[in-house]
């Protein structure tokens, strides 16, 4: 069994610098950042902001709560906004990159709503077959950062699906607030049975090696960590931030995991006690990264909460779990 819960990033640079050829990571940079960052926020607002979209008050109780902590001749709409994603500015690799092959396609899903539609992105130059990643959203659809997020995955060597959940419902709906409305009107049995389906699609795909991982960020690191209880031969998982399975449930893991929590998340990180005692003593080889001082949603670079340092690090980490645990890309 492998245990490695590390507590601190401080010298992050350094450890991947020293350690490169554990961490042998992304062949991308530094994704574009926001302009601002959550250091330009109260942590009251940050944390309002945060049961906001997770659908623990209404917009209405944000703009009231917020108010206060409006100053500068800033209202509470203008934090608000402030907080919403940039999906355009933060865009890494374009749609039309040379180096991926990317397209919409749909596949049977017969115990879940029957269809599941995703975004397929793959590299264009693999000449054999190559590992694949399922890649799973937040709780607000297929929006453009999840895709961009799988073409940054193709451009390392992997063939990532992105399915949407809110396909049955008419597909993400171009506005994260109707996202949010429309989400919680899914069957989760259903869903998650969607998910599933999407590991087997990746799993019988042609072009692929046979081996299944899956990365997912919040609502999509909770059904990461789902998968590992559910699919005996998935091959690695990757929550971040994600809500923890029972202790029953994660008796049943047979993937190795490598789990990235934010600092500053109070909400999910309760959780992590509980889960890293059930894995124990189920035996499951995990890692579990903690990035001081990073909010929920560090990874997601189309808002304030980004950060720049603990997403860098994690993403290289996961980069270099999936090599380890997927394999490459033939030549």
């Amino acid at each position: 069994m492998t245990q490695n819960t590390r507590s601190a990033t401080s010298a992050a640079t350094a450890e991947v610098d020293s350690a490169g050829a554990i961490f042998a990571g992304s062949v991308l940079g530094a994704p574009p950042a926001p302009s601002q960052t959550a250091a330009d926020f109260a942590p009251e607002v940050l944390s309002l902001f945060d049961k906001y979209v997770h659908g623990a008050i209404p917009r209405r109780e944000f703009l009231r709560s917020a108010a206060k902590y409006a100053v500068a001749g800033l209202t509470a709409e203008g934090l608000l906004n402030a907080l919403a994603p940039r999906f355009a500015e933060a865009q890494f690799i374009q749609g039309n990159d040379a180096r991926i092959h990317a397209s919409y396609v749909e596949h049977p899903s017969p115990k879940g709503y029957g269809t599941v539609k995703g975004y397929l992105a793959r590299p264009a130059k693999t000449a054999g077959r190559a590992p694949t990643v399922l890649v799973v959203h937040e709780n607000r659809g297929l929006n453009p950062h999840i895709e961009d997020i799988a073409r940054r995955l193709a451009v390392d060597g992997f063939i990532a699906f992105a399915p949407d959940a809110l396909h049955p419902l008419g597909g993400y709906p171009g506005d994260e607030d109707k996202a949010r409305e429309l989400f919680p009107k899914l069957d989760q049995a259903k869903t998650r049975e969607d998910f599933i389906a999407a590991a087997g699609y990746l799993r019988a795909l042609p072009q692929g090696n046979g081996k299944v991982g899956v990365v997912g960020f919040c609502y999509g690191g909770g059904v990461a960590n789902f998968l590992a209880t559910r699919i005996p031969d998935l091959a690695a998982a990757v929550p971040f931030y994600g809500g923890q399975p029972t202790a029953e449930e994660a008796a049943r893991i047979k993937a190795p995991l490598l789990i990235h929590y934010a600092g500053v998340d109070e909400r999910i990180n309760a959780g992590w006690p509980a889960y890293e005692q059930a894995l124990k003593a189920a035996r499951v080889r995990y890692e579990a990264h903690f990035y001081p001082g990073a909010q929920h949603g560090f990874n997601n670079n189309t808002t304030p909460r980004f950060d720049a340092t603990a997403a860098s690090l994690a993403w290289q980490r996961t980069i270099a779990f999936f090599r380890q645990n997927l394999g490459a890309a033939d030549a």
